[in-house]
């Protein structure tokens, strides 16, 4: 991986953790805030929609710094090692609670009239599509998992032709 792009990266996963932070400062109050005006037979749904809505910028974040330290394995040639399978499982995990985040928050809003039923369909739909992500996730890792047995292989390979010469 060339520098340009790992520094090209590496600039969107800040200017990424940042806005995740700001959001989480300033947009999370002020949508308490608003949740506030909510009629009373809603008010139910202020704390699971804040909690909700934390919990999901926090998935972001996480999967942003697992990227971050696989670039950096990357970059340093070490991503061919069984240490890049502890934040590929983290990101696998933070894209199955955020599916699961999406899911809850469908289940919040669907009883009443709070919202309409297509919306809450069409959270369903991205708590699907989320999942999907994960699954995606998790066929690359199988894909990581058989460089780094062909990696192993290599290297064993090179070590005993070290070994005749």
């Amino acid at each position: 991986m060339g520098k340009l792009t790992v520094l090209a990266l590496r600039a969107v996963i800040v200017a990424l953790l940042a806005g995740s932070a700001f959001v989480q400062t300033v947009m999370v109050p002020l949508l308490a805030i608003d949740l506030e005006e909510l009629d009373a037979e809603f008010a139910y749904l202020r704390t699971p929609i804040l909690v909700i809505f934390f919990l999901g910028v926090v998935t972001v974040q996480v999967v942003l710094v697992c990227v971050w330290r696989l670039v950096t394995m990357v970059r340093r040639g070490t991503v061919f090692s069984h240490a890049a399978f502890r934040y590929v499982h983290i990101v696998i995990g933070a894209f199955v609670a955020a599916a699961l985040l999406v899911f809850a928050l469908a289940v919040v809003l669907a009883p009443g009239e709070a919202v309409a039923p297509g919306v809450v369909l069409l959270l369903c739909g991205v708590s699907l599509a989320v999942f999907g992500i994960a699954l995606i996730v998790l066929v690359l890792r199988m894909l990581l998992a058989q460089a780094v047995t062909r990696d192993v292989e290599a290297a064993r390979m090179q070590a005993e032709l070290a070994e005749v010469i």
